[in-house]
């Protein structure tokens, strides 16, 4: 969290942390970029074309030795790395189903997951990949991360 707040100028938009049933704890942290832009959905459809960059915003987790992400990162030699990629899609419920019928990943849940204006999936590791993806729904209000979901997650890769 503190290279990625130091070096490339990302806030804190929101921490929280997650206890396990074994006792162990991850911290997280939810990073947002300094060229974050609010905007109406479709607002930038015009005559013209735009060419938009954005940085991501970013999900950091750190958690005790013992803790499934403690092990996730000493799996990796203590480096750490991307454990899945987030896009924002329309439906979830929809993009679920295409990617079932193209055969393209298995889900860690049956159906979506929903919290107040927050629905998501994620993957199972991509044979190809080897990445989780997210495909995740925000209501026009919603902010943060739901972390229930995130332990649900947690605990899907411990499980892997």
């Amino acid at each position: 969290m503190q290279f990625f707040t130091e070096s490339f100028g990302y806030r804190v938009a929101d921490e929280f942390t997650i206890d396990f049933d074994n006792g162990s704890i991850a911290r997280c942290f939810a990073l947002e970029p300094p060229e974050k832009i609010r905007c109406m959905p479709y607002q930038f459809v015009h005559a013209g074309v735009w060419d938009l960059h954005l940085a991501p915003e970013i999900f950091v987790s750190d958690g005790t030795p013992d803790s499934i992400v403690g092990q996730w990162v000493a799996a990796r030699g203590d480096v750490g790395g991307i454990h899945h990629l987030a896009y924002a899609v329309e439906s979830v419920e929809e993009t679920m189903a295409e990617w079932r019928q193209k055969g393209y990943a298995e889900f860690t849940t049956k159906d979506p997951m929903v919290c107040p204006d927050l629905t998501q999936c994620f993957t199972k590791p991509s044979e190809l990949t080897g990445v989780i993806y997210e495909f995740i729904e925000r209501g026009i209000n919603a902010k943060g991360f739901c972390k229930e979901n995130v332990k649900d997650l947690m605990e899907s890769t411990g499980e892997q």
